[in-house]
């Protein structure tokens, strides 16, 4: 059918559009906030492009929820402004006609956003929090590198190495300062060498060098001149955090043994299955919420459809977090939400059917509303 095509056609590109758009700004918010975190030192510079990736995986069900609802929202407004509803009117048609090639567009996004938020959301975040847990517990040998200051992860030790050979283990120009109960002790030395310790550790071996510990202010300082001197570089084995229940897969939420993790991991699953949910029913209030009277021309429909945005996806999170803290029981909070956009959509389309009659004959069957007039 022609109508069917020209909806279908249109959804697509204009969905297509505003997702493109939502991952540009989404990807410009995450590089400006990562960046930041590497000039602070919380994550490794070299990893930012992949934490952009991650996040913007993460946050992907989110945007093609947003997506679908303002795509619906945008091509329905342009064919009232255009009057092209009022042709598709004059042919036979309503606007429960819309529903159902609307859903057979939106069902198979509604499933990639199911699959996204069970499955995409925790894997992402428990990676991210996976590369920036392990830059943290990073070893002193990743600092050894020439021609650069590298501090260490406590921010207690700090390297500089102006040559290293990495095959004969030979470093020249070795600079190490160490802040260590309150007290400075710097030491220098024109060659040296690294070599392996018992444990898999490694320690740098300054040769024929100079050492001043304490403040020169202070009358303890002392300059002490070694033939050796020996500096361990502390070799940490990283250790993968325990999951938050953000990252937690679906399993995993299901069959926590721990007690105190259980209301949160309810509210996680279900703030997940809600993702999808919430979709649906924001699809079918934009059908009757776009409608704009043709000859005023205005976009009213946009700043409503902002705020049931706002409204719907605030209380989906206070929900998860009255389940969280076990306030409600997650069945009692699973439906309510849901059903209330559903019964909002179903009034609203009522409303659009025939707008000529009250509000309160719109709701009842036509047979009904023929009888009481």
């Amino acid at each position: 059918m022609i109508f069917q095509q020209a909806l279908r056609r249109e959804l697509s590109f204009t969905t297509g559009g505003v997702f493109l758009v939502l991952v540009t700004i989404m990807i410009t918010t995450l590089v400006i906030r990562i960046l930041g975190f590497a000039a602070n030192g919380a994550v490794n510079p070299e990893d930012a492009l992949v934490l952009i990736a991650l996040a913007t995986l993460g946050y992907m069900a989110v945007l093609l929820t947003v997506s679908l609802f303002v795509a619906v929202l945008i091509v329905l407004v342009r064919w009232y402004k255009d009057s092209e509803m009022i042709v598709w009117f004059a042919s036979g048609l309503s606007i429960s006609s819309l529903i159902g090639p609307i859903l057979r567009f939106a069902t198979p996004l509604i499933i990639i956003i199911a699959l996204l938020a069970l499955f995409v959301w925790p894997w992402a975040n428990r990676e991210s929090t996976l590369i920036s847990q392990r830059f943290q517990q990073r070893s002193d040998v990743s600092m050894v590198a020439a021609g650069q200051f590298r501090e260490s992860a406590k921010a207690e030790r700090v390297f500089f190495i102006e040559d290293l050979n990495v095959d004969q283990k030979e470093v020249k120009n070795i600079f190490a300062a160490e802040s260590k109960n309150g007290r400075l002790s710097v030491a220098v030395a024109s060659t040296g060498f690294i070599e392996n310790i018992e444990g898999g550790g490694k320690s740098i071996v300054l040769n024929n060098g100079r050492r001043y510990e304490g403040l020169p202010t202070q009358p303890d300082f002392r300059i002490l001149e070694f033939a050796e001197y020996s500096t361990n570089i502390r070799s940490k084995d990283a250790i993968d955090p325990a999951p938050r229940d953000r990252e937690k897969t679906v399993m995993e939420l299901l069959n926590d043994p721990n007690p105190i993790a259980a209301n949160p991991n309810r509210a996680e699953l279900l703030w997940r299955v809600g993702l999808p949910l919430m979709a649906l029913g924001l699809v079918l209030i934009a059908i009757p919420l776009a409608y704009v009277n043709p000859r005023l021309g205005n976009y009213t429909a946009m700043f409503y459809a902002i705020l049931v945005y706002l409204i719907y996806s605030n209380l989906l999170n206070l929900t998860q977090n009255f389940v969280s803290q076990g306030k409600i029981s997650v069945l009692i909070g699973a439906w309510p939400i849901h059903l209330l956009a559903l019964i909002i959509a179903f009034v609203l389309i009522r409303n659009r059917i025939n707008p000529s009659l009250k509000w309160w004959r719109r709701q009842l069957p036509a047979a009904l509303a023929k009888a009481k007039q």
